[in-house]
């Protein structure tokens, strides 16, 4: 019940168009009801015989039955089209809302979630509330309404048969909610496996390039035949249970209806029970039965409605760890000072990343982050972003503490460039601009020439135009390392971050990559990760991080004379370079 207030307040904003179909679904259950006395009042006019006016009466009741049919049709439209687009608007804005809330959680969220599994229920476990806005909540209304109508009916016209009518409901409920007690963990299961279907079919189609390389072909399908028969058997557990309980509930309403023919039969014999209330009271039992049966169909559907809205609500009610204080205010004139006092942070409780890390990056300056793989250089350019937040210390722009300062205001002064490169779907010109959507050609042509990719751009046949591909498959490293460059540039943000610009291309794309960088050097902050210390020997400041501390820090000169870490990672590549030179 908790879970179905929820949703209800999630469809509040569709009230009118739920109104209008719950009307008409009343109006249709009362034309429905009507019907059979109709018909009933004709049987009872043919078996006294038919006079003059019980043939003007039976061609009253026909006009009588034709409209209430028509009226019919009209009803069950209105009801079945204003629930339904209720429903799918609902569908739309709770899709949009789970989406815009994973958009905005911390990082840390997704360390442990799939992709599919996340997609699975931005798509597949949305669309479960269409069935029971749609569909669930509409039909239990009419089965409720007209079940309560035929028993006040069937009580009018006999109340010791109708009685003898409701005998078989008892049962009915108790096995009701039996079943829906056993059957709701199945498809939550069922739900569960979907997702982890479709993750693992993320997962594949995204290295479907190291799956043919490795010949791995048939060991992934495997794998994906493994979690789509996991989603099968589960699903089969549920239609097993629905397998035993659909046919128990028709058994035992069929029951009901002999338990009525036989006392009827006997009323008819010892009361003289009119035959037309007979014919009346078998009508209507088919009325009465229904929606029993149609009630004990549905608890199936909501149990998978359910389950499907579980998993929904667990994005919805997962909270934010990272979000603006009451009192945040905007970062405005940001010069681009970055400092980090005694700094301390961790992923996991008891496992320190960062301990105790201090620095001064004045605007305009260039600090490098060097040292060994894992140490944490990525996590403290993802805390300047507040990705994450710091378990200890503080971490001030200009002075102004981040945790302080809007998330928006504060990234939308600091633009960053990954190592493993992210391009859209889209041209090359959507992509730089994907920074500052409201940039004119020109001034992308002017960040691309200040990353050093413009005459690779303009010597394409379609130019800026080119489509890059998923991820920009269609462009080299180097390329989309440029164009990340320049996408950089264009947002004009006074700090920006380099993690591994670098890291994987070759020497003639690294000098170019050096070039865009010094282009800007001087006119922004930046902050460059790097295991090439060729692309910051012209730093400003180098910190040597390891094992979550600085240890070294200086310029490249400083720290040569120094001999330590730095001077023998230098040497080192120095041997290479000259070696494969």
């Amino acid at each position: 019940m908790k879970l179905l207030w929820r949703l209800s307040k999630e469809a509040i904003r569709y009230r009118a168009l739920y109104v209008i179909a719950i009307l008409s679904t009343l109006a249709l259950t009362a034309v429905n009801l009507a019907a059979p006395k109709a018909l009933s009042a004709m049987t009872g006019i043919v078996e006294r015989g038919i006079t003059e006016e019980g043939w003007q009466q039976i061609l009253r009741l026909t006009l009588i039955l034709i409209a209430l049919y028509l009226l019919r049709v009209a009803f069950r439209f209105m009801s079945s089209y204003m629930s339904h687009k209720a429903a799918w608007y609902l569908v739309g804005d709770l899709r949009t809302k789970v989406y815009d809330k994973l958009e905005h959680m911390h990082l840390g969220y997704f360390h442990d979630k799939q992709t599919g599994d996340l997609m699975s229920r931005v798509v597949n476990d949305t669309r479960d509330f269409e069935l029971l806005y749609a569909h669930i909540i509409p039909e239990t209304i009419t089965h409720l309404v007209t079940f309560a109508g035929v028993l006040v009916i069937l009580l009018t016209i006999n109340a010791k048969l109708a009685l003898i009518t409701c005998a078989p409901i008892p049962f009915i409920l108790v096995s009701g909610v039996i079943f829906s007690k056993k059957v709701r963990p199945y498809f939550r299961i069922s739900q569960k496996k979907m997702g982890e279907l479709n993750g693992k079919l993320q997962d594949n189609l995204s290295g479907i390039h190291e799956i043919q390389s490795f010949g791995r072909e048939e060991y992934e399908t495997g794998r994906v035949d493994e979690k789509n028969f996991d989603h099968v058997r589960a699903m089969l557990h549920a239609l097993k249970l629905s397998a035993v309980f659909h046919p128990t509930v028709e058994f035992i309403s069929s029951i009901g209806t002999i338990l009525v023919v036989g006392f009827g039969g006997f009323l008819a014999w010892k009361e003289g029970l009119r035959v037309e209330d007979i014919v009346a009271f078998l009508l209507y039992l088919s009325l009465f039965y229904a929606p029993v049966t149609g009630l004990a169909n549905l608890l199936e559907s909501m149990q998978q409605s359910m389950a499907g809205a579980e998993r929904v609500m667990t994005i919805l009610d997962a909270p934010c760890e990272i979000r603006d204080k009451p009192e945040a205010k905007p970062l405005e004139n940001v010069k681009g000072g970055i400092s980090f006092e005694h700094v301390g942070f961790s992923y996991v409780d008891g496992v320190p990343v960062l301990e105790d890390v201090s620095f001064v990056c004045e605007p305009g300056q260039m600090l490098a982050l060097v040292g060994p793989t894992g140490v944490g250089k990525t996590t403290i350019t993802q805390l300047i972003s507040r990705f994450y937040e710091p378990k200890t210390g503080c971490i001030r722009i200009d002075g102004q503490d981040i945790q302080n300062v809007t998330i928006e205001s504060l990234r939308r002064n600091i633009s960053t460039v990954m190592q493993d490169t992210f391009l859209f779907n889209g041209t090359i010109s959507e992509n730089i601009s994907y920074a500052r959507p409201e940039a004119t050609a020109e001034e992308i042509r002017e960040a691309a020439r200040a990353a050093n990719i413009d005459a690779e751009i303009e010597a394409m046949p379609d130019g800026y135009g080119t489509l890059v591909g998923e991820r920009g498959i269609r462009l080299s490293g180097g390329q989309k390392q440029r164009i990340a460059i320049a996408r950089a540039i264009l947002r004009r943000s006074p700090i920006i971050i380099l993690d591994e610009a670098t890291a994987s291309v070759d020497v003639e794309t690294e000098q170019q990559i050096r070039t865009a960088i010094g282009g800007i050097a001087g006119k922004r902050t930046i902050v460059a990760i790097a295991h090439r210390l060729s692309t910051v020997r012209s730093a400003d400041q180098i910190l040597v991080i390891e094992n979550g501390r600085v240890t070294e820090r200086g310029t490249h000169e400083e720290l040569i004379r120094l001999g330590g870490t730095y001077a023998r990672m230098s040497g080192i590549q120095d041997e290479n370079d000259a070696q494969y030179a």
